[in-house]
């Protein structure tokens, strides 16, 4: 069975390439992924690797975790599963769009929003 590892605290220099390169000694890698800025393209210092077996990754952790890439100090554990997101796009704390727009100010219910002149 397969196993999703989160490697963190990556340089921004850091490529899935060097990634597949290293985790390769620990055993068999069925993809990485380096998680990058949509604006810039740079990764944003974190990424996943999979690993085909159980024991391959229990490796991978004890031999890269706390090891050193591009001179910063790598973090490497067991991927926890992405959390639901709630439906609707998030329009603020609950997640429900307000009537009347996007925010409150002045002529809106509920608003006030600043100083008045």
């Amino acid at each position: 069975m397969s196993k999703k590892l989160y490697v963190g605290n990556l340089s921004s220099e850091a490529t899935e390439e060097e990634l597949r390169f290293n985790f390769a000694q620990a055993g068999t890698i069925l993809s990485v992924s380096l998680i990058k800025d949509r604006m810039t393209g740079l990764n944003k210092g974190f990424g996943f690797v999979e690993m085909e077996t159980d024991e391959g990754a229990r490796k991978a952790i004890e031999s890269f975790n706390g090891g050193e890439l591009h001179g910063k100090v790598i973090v490497v554990s067991e991927a926890k599963p992405p959390k639901d997101r709630p439906a609707g796009g998030g329009f603020g704390r609950d997640s429900r769009p307000r009537p009347g727009g996007f925010g409150r100010g002045p002529g809106r219910p509920g608003g006030g929003g600043g100083r008045r002149y």
